[in-house]
C-alpha cells in the first residue's frame, strides 16, 4: 500500500476561490503521488507536495502569505520521518523561501530539531538553502488586506476562525512502499499576528506528528487552541486506542479541540494501512487523498 493525504486549510473559503483551492491541492497530490508511485519516499513525497502548495499563493504558506501586525511574513513549518522519529521544525523566519525544505534539512543534517528566526536562516545559508527577501514573500493581495485593518483594535487571533477570515495552512501525511510514514505541516501563520507569534504548525506533536507504527497526522486552524490540546500527537494517540481508525480519532481530536479549548480547525490523518481519517469544524477544508486501492483520487473543499 502506498497512500498520500494532504490539506490547504480549514476556513470559510469562498466560493470564487473554491475552485483555485481544489487545482492547488490535486496539481500537489499528483506530485506527491507521481513520487510514491515510482518507489520514492514519503519524506520526499511530502516536501515536495509542500514545495509546491508554498509556491501556490492560494495558500497561506511560503510566499502569498499572510502578513503579520508590521506587514511582514514569518513563516514557520514541520516535518516528521515516522520510522526514525527524525524530525525538523523552523519558526518566525522571514527570508526562506520554501521553509519545509530548511525543516527537511534540520532534520537529516543537525543534531538540532528547532531553530526560530534568524538562526534558522543563517543554518540555511550555511548549508545552501537561498535566502530570498520579504518582496519575494509579500504579494499586492495581503497587503492591501493587512492595510484595510490597520488602526483597528481588538482583531485576536481568534477572531480570525471565529469569523472565518482567510487562512490557508498547508500540510501533508504520506506512506511509502518500505511502510514509512512521513507527516509535515507548512504556514504564514494567522492574518496580523503579533511579530513573533508562533502556531502550532511547526511544533511536532502539536501541528505535526508522524509514527509509522500507528500513522501521521497534520493540522490547520487556530493555533493557540491546537497547542493547548496538543493536537497531532492527541489524534495519533486515539489511533493507537481504536484499533489504527483514522475517521474515528480525527472526528474525536475535533470533538476534544472545541470542548476543551473552544478551537476551530481541521486535521488529516493516515494510518500505516494506508486509511485515511478528515475533520473539521470549519465551514470549508481544502484536502486531496489516494491510495494505491483507489481509481482516482478525491478531491474535496
Amino acid at each position: 500500500m502506498i497512500s498520500l493525504i494532504i490539506h490547504g486549510g480549514a476556513w470559510d473559503i469562498p466560493d470564487e476561490l473554491v475552485e483555485a483551492h481544489k487545482l492547488g491541492v490535486s496539481k500537489a497530490l499528483n506530485i506527491g503521488w507521481e513520487i510514491l508511485s515510482n518507489g520514492g519516499s514519503a519524506v520526499d513525497a511530502v516536501e515536495k507536495v509542500i514545495n509546491y502548495l508554498e509556491d501556490d499563493i492560494t495558500f497561506d504558506a511560503g510566499r502569498g502569505s499572510h502578513l503579520n501586525a508590521d506587514g511582514e511574513v514569518e513563516l514557520d513549518a514541520s516535518i516528521m520521518n515516522g520510522s526514525t522519529f527524525r524530525c525538523g521544525s523552523v519558526a518566525a523566519v522571514k527570508n526562506i523561501k520554501n521553509p519545509i525544505s530548511l525543516c527537511r534539512k534540520i532534520m537529516d543534517e543537525s543534531e538540532h530539531i528547532f531553530l526560530v528566526g534568524s538562526g534558522a536562516e543563517k543554518f540555511a545559508i550555511q548549508h545552501g538553502i537561498s535566502i530570498c527577501s520579504q518582496d519575494d514573500l509579500r504579494i499586492e493581495r495581503e497587503i492591501l488586506k493587512w492595510k484595510s485593518i490597520q488602526g483597528k483594535n481588538g482583531f485576536s487571533t481568534k477572531d480570525a476562525f471565529k469569523f472565518h477570515t482567510p487562512a490557508g495552512t498547508v500540510g501533508a501525511v504520506a506512506l511509502d512502499s518500505s511502510g514509512n510514514i512521513c507527516a509535515g505541516t507548512s504556514t504564514g501563520g494567522t492574518f496580523n499576528k503579533h511579530p513573533g507569534r508562533v502556531g502550532d504548525s511547526p511544533l511536532i506533536g502539536c501541528g505535526t506528528y508522524a509514527d509509522t507504527s500507528i500513522g501521521g497526522v497534520s493540522t490547520t486552524g487556530w493555533g493557540e487552541a491546537m497547542i493547548k490540546v496538543v493536537m497531532a500527537k492527541t489524534v495519533i494517540d486515539l489511533m493507537e486506542f481504536n484499533n489504527g481508525d483514522p475517521q474515528a480519532a480525527a472526528e474525536k481530536g475535533i470533538k476534544i479541540l472545541k470542548e476543551k479549548a473552544d478551537g476551530f480547525g481541521g486535521v488529516i490523518a493516515l494510518n500505516n494501512r494506508g486509511e485515511f481519517g478528515v475533520a473539521y469544524n470549519t465551514p470549508k477544508m481544502a484536502r486531496a487523498y489516494i491510495n494505491s486501492q483507489m481509481n482516482s483520487p478525491k478531491i474535496l473543499i
